[in-house]
């Protein structure tokens, strides 16, 4: 019995004797609960951990928390120099879009007011029985548009130098750009030259109303310069007698150019109202192999009606000549404004090239005008 006793204080004595919990002393009583019943150990350790950090972690939340309810902090330079950057780059940005947007807008414009153009261009030809090109002056026609757009922008360039006051070493690149731009279009039209000659004469590459200023196949240098002295002057008095012998000479050449022209159609028409009876073996022409021959069959056979087929060669012959009279006026347009480039200084060069490009826009214009906004007859 006393055996058991002692056996069963083991125990107890070991636990007395243990070393006391952290937080608690030997002598203090266990917490209690609200309803009087002690706390487990897992909570009493969890209430002392909150009440001991009161001073430590959980002080240094609330006083974040605090100091974040009084307000935000005033940002450093650092930061309000950051800010300050992304809102100027933001500015840019919009400013970029809308520039943008806008140009957008113009190229759907000018996109629309070809597109009309070409329609009537189109729909002028069928009228005229001239509504199917020729493989090489369809190609003429897409190149020539594309020169235009390009031609544009060079002289956009030219002019905002000129509006901005630059110096002449800045704005003599730009008026050589533009000089050498005529150059490309000059060799546009020489391809089409041997190829098609009717197509560049006839001028249905160009608007209604540039068409009534088309001088064999262009401008006419004498009034181009006549334009241009208009928009550049003052003028020196060497200057005006430079410009009044290119004026002087340029008339000469075109008097001379109009000359051969005219007589090479007057021989043309001599021969298309020959009298001459065909023979039988003239009437039908050799068979050629050609994509349209079934057409140019039928054209021979017609004009085989009416003249020999060596009058029908003949003829052609001398509309092949017509590509002389071309390529001959084309070198005086370009010695024309190449004698411009050497009279004028560095400044009225560029001011010649605006003006020459306002002027042949402002034909554009008012041709589209003309074919958008004429009154049309009402139907019966």
């Amino acid at each position: 019995m006393e055996s058991q006793l002692q056996h069963q204080s083991s125990p107890l004595k070991a636990s007395m004797s243990a070393p006391p919990i952290a937080g608690f002393s030997r002598r203090s009583p266990a917490p209690a609960a609200a309803d009087g019943r002690p706390l487990t150990l897992g909570k009493t350790s969890k209430a002392a951990f909150k009440k001991e950090g009161g001073s430590g972690s959980g002080g240094a939340m609330a006083a974040s928390a605090s100091s974040e309810l009084k307000g935000p902090k005033t940002p450093d330079p650092k930061t309000l120099r950051r800010l300050a950057q992304n809102r100027e780059a933001a500015r840019k940005s919009r400013l970029r879009k809308k520039a943008y947007i806008q140009q957008l807008e113009t190229g759907r414009i000018r996109l629309a007011h070809l597109e009309q153009e070409i329609q009537f261009t189109r729909a002028q030809g069928a009228f005229c029985g001239a509504g199917i090109l020729s493989p090489d002056a369809a190609l003429f026609n897409l190149e020539y548009e594309r020169w235009q757009e390009a031609h544009h922008q060079v002289i956009s360039r030219l002019r905002a130098a000129v509006e901005e006051h630059r110096p002449d070493g800045e704005l003599q690149p730009h008026v050589d750009e533009a000089m050498s731009h005529y150059g490309v279009l000059m060799a546009h039209k020489a391809r089409l030259v041997g190829a098609d000659p009717l197509h560049l004469l006839s001028g249905l590459w160009k608007g209604a109303v540039e068409q009534c200023f088309l001088w064999i196949g262009g401008f006419r240098p004498s009034e181009l310069i006549k334009v241009v002295v208009r928009h550049v002057e003052p003028l020196t008095e060497q200057q005006l007698a430079a410009v009044y012998s290119a004026q002087q000479a340029a008339r000469q050449e075109e008097d001379a150019l109009d000359g051969g022209l005219q007589a090479l159609l007057r021989s043309l028409s001599d021969v298309v109202s020959s009298s001459d009876a065909p023979s039988s073996s003239q009437q039908t022409p050799p068979v050629m192999y050609h994509p349209s021959a079934a057409a140019a069959m039928a054209a021979a056979s017609f004009m085989g009606q009416y003249g020999s087929y060596s009058n029908l060669q003949l003829a052609m012959d001398k509309l092949a000549n017509l590509a002389i009279f071309l390529r001959q006026a084309d070198e005086e347009r370009m010695r024309t404004l190449h004698a411009l480039r050497r009279m004028l200084t560095v400044r009225q060069a560029a001011r010649c090239f605006v003006a020459v490009d306002d002027y042949f826009g402002r034909l554009r214009a008012l041709a589209l005008f003309w074919t958008t906004t004429r009154p049309h007859p009402a139907a019966g």
